[in-house]
């Protein structure tokens, strides 16, 4: 125990009773006060809940070391002086034989659990697709995995993300990649200040808060991800790195987002993996998400800018490359956040050309000169877009 948990904890015990449980912000309010840090103390063993903590007990010895014994003087007692130890141990006397007090031990945790993980609005989003189904089973509270599966850019991290924000819904997303494993999402071993202590992942830290567990491109992930299985079922799980069995709480519930279904990119387009079938099993339903209509997609690009008539270029402009693009004449395609993304960029420069031009010049030069010769002949002028009527011939002199 380091002098400034000691000298924290002494305070504590001045204007507390020893026992009494008090929150982290009267913790943060005395730390102010005294000029003090509670940071030790949050971080320590006298941590009983979510955001509670115990004032310690009188008996607990707080020198931060061995103190070496003082030589005594002659006129001093032949009773040799014991330096005080960093075990925990009783006030009063006791047998030598009897065993010494013992302290439960809590390993300190990354994630503050008071602070709430409810998405906030976003501004512009327009409900689609299977918005409804989604925020039905989140709102039932019930335990039912859901994959939702789409081409890139169609809005499916954005309506969990909303549908848990209207239904005022904890939500912990997790970005897979190859290299996530065990201890990513389950949890494991960490260095913190010189010592290893352990780490609980965000799947456990789900599962106590009885939050929605996002797994964001869960297809490109690889067989680690089956340290899942367990918790895909909605049982309680037992912690080897601990031994403690976590259970789930109420409203505790997984869902899945990727390009593909889980059996890799049929066309190449994404590195998605093949996931073991046994890991898909586990979802009771499979949403395939569209990109949304016309309409809808226009109202999208409205709520961020105020020119009608390139938000209807745009529209057109963007399901003609799609079109184009399913029936395989072209390899790229210009998705919904796409759009959203040229609104913004026309919002900040107010030119159409250019805005197009920057938001697509990610594509090869045969792509991106292609899409905008495209969107300049959607935005020609009517009387520029109109064929040219060929020339009337003079009449034949047949006299």
């Amino acid at each position: 125990m380091n002098k400034g948990l000691s000298d924290f904890i002494s305070v504590l015990r001045e204007r507390y009773e020893p026992g009494a449980i008090l929150d982290r912000a009267t913790l943060k309010a005395l730390a102010t006060g005294t000029g003090l840090s509670s940071v030790a103390f949050e971080k320590s063993e006298f941590r009983v809940g979510r955001g509670q903590y115990r004032v310690p007990e009188a008996d607990i010895v707080l020198a931060p070391r061995p103190v070496r014994a003082a030589r005594p003087s002659r006129a001093a007692s032949s009773v040799p002086v014991v330096a005080p130890t960093l075990t925990a141990v009783s006030a009063v006397s006791a047998p030598r034989k009897e065993a010494p007090q013992v302290l439960e031990f809590r390993q300190p945790k990354f994630v503050d659990e008071s602070t709430p993980s409810v998405p906030e609005s976003f501004r512009g989003f327009v409900p689609f697709g299977f918005f409804r189904e989604v925020k039905t089973v989140i709102g039932s509270k019930r335990f039912h995995p859901v994959y939702i599966s789409g081409l890139s850019g169609n809005g499916k991290t954005v309506m969990v993300e909303q549908a848990c924000s209207d239904l005022s819904r904890e939500l912990i997303r997790v970005n897979i990649s190859p290299e996530t494993d065990e201890a990513d999402l389950v949890g494991g071993m960490n260095l913190i200040d010189g010592n290893t202590v352990y780490k609980e992942g965000p799947a456990l830290i789900a599962m106590r808060r009885g939050a929605i567990l996002l797994l964001d491109e869960v297809d490109r992930g690889s067989n680690k991800l089956m340290c899942l299985q367990g918790i895909l079922e909605g049982k309680p799980y037992f912690n080897k790195k601990t031994g403690e069995v976590v259970v789930p709480a109420p409203g505790f519930n997984v869902i899945a987002t990727g390009n593909s279904k889980g059996r890799g990119s049929e066309d190449g387009r994404y590195l998605s993996s093949i996931l073991d079938d046994a890991f898909l099993e586990r979802f009771a339903n499979h949403f395939e998400q569209e990109y949304p209509s016309t309409a809808t997609e226009a109202k999208i690009l409205r709520s961020r800018i105020e020119d009608d008539q390139f938000i209807t270029d745009l529209v057109d402009w963007a399901n003609i490359i799609r079109k184009t693009f399913a029936e395989g004449a072209v390899d790229e395609l210009i998705s919904t956040r796409r759009l959203v993304q040229i609104a913004d960029t026309f919002a900040i420069f107010g030119d159409r050309k250019k805005s197009i031009e920057l938001c697509v010049s990610r594509f090869d030069t045969e792509t991106k000169n292609a899409f905008l010769d495209l969107y300049a002949k959607v935005d020609a002028p009517a009387e520029e877009a109109a064929p040219e009527q060929p020339a009337v011939e003079p009449a034949a002199d047949v006299s």
